[in-house]
């Protein structure tokens, strides 16, 4: 199922990555603080480049880490969008997409099309190695990526005035479930549970990140 997904939810932005509209507004900020459409699109382009390589390397029989676990194993989540982990975020968007939208879009375009052989034909018990940092079954790190996927399409069609792409429910879901979790996480689960239920009550904000 999140094998499936995420092949979907990333050909939904290799489609939108390769659009005229986004290449129209490359140099433009976007709705994201701190990032230009390029970038923008640059960071969202190596949630897909980058499951490639990882596929490719032998697995070292690392014990997997649970999916919150990565979330919390680094400081990135709590960090200040200012602080040097997230600048660094920002600059591998802004180099994964340096020579220009339609280098990225066929970047991501060849990447997919070999993904869409590659994934499925990894054992169940597939283990992904993530360099400098721990081990993840291969369906919870293309869950990670599924999240980050549909967060960002959502960021690279409003900032250049496209129509979000649409999906089906079952991916939402999978990505909601997984964004509540970290959303209980950061603010404690009444305020999740408020927001959703008791608006005269509810928090500022859930977010996740």
């Amino acid at each position: 199922m999140i094998r499936e997904a995420y092949l979907q939810v990333a050909t939904a932005a290799a489609d939108l990555i390769g659009r005229p509209s986004v290449a129209a507004a490359w140099n433009e900020p976007s709705v994201l603080p701190g990032y230009d459409v390029a970038g923008l699109c640059g960071h969202l382009a190596r949630n897909i480049v980058l499951v490639e390589p990882l596929l490719a390397a032998p697995a070292r029989g690392a014990h997997p880490i649970p999916v919150l676990d990565h979330y919390t194993g680094d400081d990135w989540l709590d960090a200040d969008p200012q602080s040097e982990q997230h600048l660094a975020i920002r600059e591998r968007g802004k180099k994964a997409a340096a020579e220009g939208p339609e280098s990225l879009a066929e970047q991501v375009s060849g990447a997919l099309s070999r993904l869409d052989r590659a994934i499925p034909a990894q054992p169940a018990d597939r283990v992904v190695d993530l360099p400098g940092m721990w081990s993840l079954t291969l369906d919870d790190f293309l869950l990670t990526r599924l999240v980050e996927v549909v967060v960002h399409c959502d960021d690279v069609a409003v900032s250049v005035g496209l129509p979000t792409p649409e999906l089906p429910t079952e991916h939402y879901e999978e990505t909601i479930a997984l964004l509540s979790r970290l959303a209980m996480r950061r603010h404690g689960p009444i305020a999740v549970v408020r927001a959703l239920s008791r608006s005269e009550r509810a928090p500022r904000t859930i977010s996740a990140f």
